[in-house]
């Protein structure tokens, strides 16, 4: 695997509020956060650029909502923004993916001529993967870290319910079998990019 020189690692919604167990459930993948990290210390290290994208839910009682400590970034996160030596960008927005944020993440990768982009963050199977789709329709060879993600289990119809495993599992297989996205490892991409 190839990682660009001027790739642009997209960490997603790593948010205060994906902390407040009793909202969303049971997570999966306890090392996500250290992968996350990781990632962010080569990125920067190597002078790549790093987007960082906040989810600023609508919703009055989202634990991301504006105006709710929630909608604040990780410490870790935070205690990294601004430390790189590349390019750096902070994109909002209340929808799923990174690119119906502000500013405009397509204009500002095309102005930068980045035509690869990593992807990081919360949810595996929401923001993540609506990122990972949109990107790999807009033409960009996209990369998502898959032990640097992780979502909760959800209901949804019939009664169905899938764990955090099956759903991450699931959006996978989607995106690599579907050719959106290659799914691997945060050490396959930090072996790459060093």
């Amino acid at each position: 695997m190839d990682i660009a020189q001027n790739a642009a690692l997209v960490v997603v919604d790593v948010q205060q509020g994906f902390e407040e167990v009793d909202f969303w459930g049971t997570r999966n993948n306890p090392a996500a956060d250290d992968n996350i990290a990781a990632l962010i210390d080569v990125w920067q290290s190597t002078g790549r650029p790093v987007v960082f994208v906040r989810h600023d839910s609508v919703k009055p009682g989202s634990p991301l909502r504006t105006g709710y400590g929630g909608n604040g970034f990780k410490e870790y996160v935070e205690r990294r923004r601004g430390k790189g030596s590349g390019a750096e960008l902070l994109v909002t927005k209340s929808v799923n993916s990174a690119f119906l944020g502000t500013p405009d993440l397509g204009a500002w990768l095309r102005e930068a001529g980045i035509s690869q982009v990593v992807l990081a963050g919360i949810q595996t199977n929401m923001c993540v993967e609506t990122t990972a789709r949109m990107g790999g329709n807009l033409g960009y060879e996209v990369v998502v870290a898959f032990d640097a993600t992780y979502t909760f289990g959800l209901e949804g119809p019939f009664g169905w319910r899938q764990s955090a495993d099956e759903l991450a599992r699931a959006s996978a297989v989607s995106l690599h079998g579907g050719g959106f996205a290659a799914v691997v490892t945060t050490e396959d991409v930090l072996t790459a990019a060093k």
